[in-house]
């Protein structure tokens, strides 16, 4: 039986952090054993603001060395660079002709970022939903593991191959009926880990973008690093560490990395720290965190010290994932009506 395919990424902005693994690479590890799995690095997204681009070519192949260090293996997952499949740029574009202006200016990321950006705010930024169609399509993925805050671009998606593509342009089999384009995906809605807020505001998501380094633990934070950001991690006067309290989000997200990271669980961790206060508890989870991220460091440093096997890893990714994309567009191309090329 063939297992249903599925595609995911993460932006080489910066350096990938806890929430970037909890909340994706490390279920991705389980999907590769259980789904066809494409997980690329959105090099293309990252440009849609400012960038530095000898920081863009490192952060690329630091995040594809990542995923490889976080237990994506090659050999049963497509790991490439979205930059190195054109189809990808190509189908944004046809996208583009037939995607409603109105429908990319009620995104609500680009309306927030377009706040911040003020005049410098790109075309990109407006379009770079389009592009994550094109993603999403390109490889006929059945799921996207999407977070909420990505469902409004999986839905633009789905309207985009069913309203825009599909309805108009699917040809005809001999009975009459409609062949799809374009595969319509579903979400794949990740629960547990899904949502790692940041460590000096509860109520906020870890984010890359956040200016506070204090924020967020990154992956290849050494020991004495993570230690001393979650010594300073916000916390409350409250004696006890508990889940569920709206009052306590910094609480609940605390107990909730460690729960995951110790795998103790959501009940035990509670139990076990229902008694306890800041002074015994942080250095217990910055001791989980440490000895959690031990084998991606260890496995990290490896991959940098060979970096003709990452580059080996990569090419051959990106040429199944040319196979798959390049279908996906003449099919695309021809429904649209564009001449084959002699």
């Amino acid at each position: 039986m063939q297992r249903a395919r599925v595609l995911s990424g993460v932006q080489p902005t910066g350096a990938l952090h806890l929430g970037n693994w909890l909340g994706a690479i490390r279920n991705w590890v389980g999907l590769q054993e259980t789904h066809d799995t494409f997980f690329c690095v959105v090099d293309l997204h990252a440009i849609t603001v400012p960038h530095d681009a000898a920081a863009l070519a490192r952060d690329t192949r630091n995040t594809a060395a990542l995923y490889l260090a976080c237990g994506i293996d090659p050999e049963k997952a497509t790991v490439f660079v979205q930059s190195h499949v054109s189809a990808h740029s190509e189908l944004c574009w046809l996208l583009n002709c037939v995607t409603p202006l109105n429908w990319l200016e009620r995104m609500i990321q680009f309306k927030e970022k377009a706040v911040k950006q003020g005049d410098q705010v790109s075309v990109g930024l407006l379009d770079y939903p389009v592009l994550m169609a094109a993603d999403i399509l390109l490889y006929d993925a059945d799921l996207v593991p999407v977070g909420e805050d990505q469902k409004q671009h999986l839905e633009l998606a789905r309207d985009i191959a069913q309203q825009r593509i599909n309805a108009r342009f699917a040809p005809r089999d001999a009975e009459g009926e409609p062949i799809p384009v374009l595969k319509v995906p579903e979400p794949l809605i990740l629960k547990e880990g899904a949502r790692v807020m940041s460590l000096t505001d509860g109520r906020s998501k870890m984010s890359k973008s956040d200016p506070n380094e204090g924020s967020r633990v990154n992956l290849l934070d050494s020991p004495e690093v993570i230690t001393k950001k979650v010594k300073r991690a916000k916390t409350d006067p409250v004696m006890g560490l508990e889940f569920g309290n709206p009052e306590r989000p910094e609480t609940d997200n605390l107990l909730g990395l460690y729960a995951l990271l110790s795998g103790k669980g959501r009940e035990a961790a509670a139990a076990e720290c229902a008694a306890m206060g800041w002074g015994t508890f942080k250095p217990l989870l910055a001791e989980t965190l440490v000895e959690a991220l031990r084998p991606i460091q260890e496995r990290y440093n490896d991959l940098s010290a060979d970096p003709a096997e990452l580059d080996r890893v990569l090419k051959a990714g990106s040429e199944r994932a040319n196979a798959v994309a390049q279908a996906t567009l003449e099919r695309t191309r021809e429904a649209l009506g564009f001449l084959k090329a002699n």
